[in-house]
Parts: C-alpha cells; structure tokens; sequence
C-alpha cells in the first residue's frame, strides 16, 4: 500500500509564478523556424525536465549534462512543448475569464449556477442567499477583501454542509467509512485520501454542479477500498456512482481553475 495519500489532481499545469525579466534565459530554435524561450535550471537530478507555467518553458537539468545535450532532448520533445505551450496559453486565458470580482453585481459560480453578489450597508457582517443573489452585509468602507473573506467564508460552511451527507451515501453504498474528512485549500488538486482513511476535498468544488461533487466525493470514498487508480478501483467508483465518466470528461474538458481569491 503507498504511503503518500492519493491525490485527485485538478486538470491543470503547476501554479503560477512571478514572471521573469523578458528576454531572460535561454533561446531555442524550433524546427518550426522559430524561436522559443526558456529558463535553465541545474539541480541534482538525473534526468531532464521540463515544467510549462506562467514563465513559459522551463528546462531542470543535472549539472553535468551540455546545452548540446539538452536542445536535443528539447528536439525530441518539440511536439510535446509547442502542444502545451498552447494549451497553457489557452488555460491561462480561461482563468481569466472565470476570476470572480469582489464588487457589488458581480457574478459567483456555486453549485453549477451563477448567483449575483448584492452589497448592502450594515453591521454586523452577514450574508444570505436568496434565489440567485448573494446578499452580503458590510460596514461602511469595507473593500474588496472584507467582501472576499466573508463569502469565502460563507462557501466553506456551505461546502460542510454539502459534502457531509455526500460522504455518508456513499460510504454506506461502499460499507466504508472515512476515519475522518476535512475541507481542503489545494490548488493543485480536488481531493485525496491517505492510507489511514483521512480524505481531504477541496472547499472550491462547491462551484461545480452536484454531479461532479458526487463524482470526486465516490472517487475518494473508492480509495477507502482501492489505494490506486488500477481496473478494480475504477470498477469501484463506478458501483458507486455509475455514471461519472460524463462528470470525470466535464472536469477534463473544462480545465477549469475556478478561483476565489
């Protein structure tokens, strides 16, 4: 059995970092006849990597390898790099679009609809949801931040109150029970369960619709029974909730990286 909990990775690339100074780096030329960027890192390792992020491609290689050797393994590679640095491009265009905007009128995700945030003038802070609005109450002057914590605050007890009666259909649907669960902040992943039966889920998926909560909920709840993604896991998640491919092909379609902050 592994020792390290097993992860429902989200379907995106490593997080952003701090973009570097233009025309730092390295330059290759592509068989396409241009040039692409990148940022060499020498580390330990003993083979060469390759990571697509916010500061483009970026090529981890041991100390004792040539640049000739490392353009080759790039050539080799060149398909894979132009395709993901296009996919990249493309998600990071999507974030975007669904960051939320912490100001009166503006839109929030929760569970696969839109509800618009209405701000009204008060003290002390509360906030309701009433149909498709959010009425959030602050004092007078709070900023976009105070507006932020308490909706966040207001998703995480709605994500409690969700997943809560989820994991125990589908426990009992298995005969398992989680030891324990826990609402998670990861950015790189929906959920995960670890070898003691601890499983860990993401407070965000609160925006997607109940399908897909249910898809990652049953996907952890399998691992209380099968600690890998093998044939009989999968035979596992789909006892449980038998038509999560279509909620397993949305969350791989959308790619989304739906942010609150």
């Amino acid at each position: 059995m592994p020792n390290a909990a097993l992860q429902l990775t989200l379907p995106l690339f490593d997080q952003p970092r701090t973009p570097v100074a233009p025309g730092a780096g390295r330059r290759w030329y592509h068989q396409t006849d241009e040039f692409i960027d990148y940022q060499l890192r020498r580390s330990r390792r003993r083979t060469i990597g390759f990571l697509i992020d916010d500061r483009g491609l970026t090529v981890t290689a041991p100390r004792w390898v040539s640049i000739n050797e490392i353009e080759s393994g790039l050539a080799e590679r060149s398909d894979w790099i132009r395709r993901k640095l296009v996919e990249w491009r493309d998600y990071v265009s999507r974030r975007e679009r669904l960051l939320i905007r912490w100001e009166a009128g503006a839109s929030l995700p929760f569970m696969g609809q839109q509800i618009v945030m209405r701000l009204l003038s008060g003290h002390p802070s509360s906030i309701r949801h009433v149909g498709n609005e959010l009425l959030i109450c602050l004092p007078p002057g709070a900023g976009a931040d105070q507006m932020k914590n308490i909706v966040h605050a207001w998703l995480q007890s709605q994500a409690k109150q969700i997943f809560e009666p989820r994991i125990r259909h589908f426990g009992d649907l298995l005969g398992l029970r989680p030891t324990r669960w826990g609402l998670s902040s990861a950015r790189t992943r929906w959920g995960s369960c670890s070898p003691d039966g601890v499983i860990r889920l993401n407070w965000r998926l609160v925006h997607f619709p109940a399908d897909v909560i249910d898809y990652i909920i049953a996907h952890e709840i399998a691992h209380l029974r099968e600690m890998n993604h093998g044939p009989k896991f999968w035979a596992t998640v789909q006892s449980l909730f038998p038509e999560y491919q279509k909620s397993k092909e949305w969350l791989k379609n959308v790619h989304a990286d739906i942010s609150s902050g």
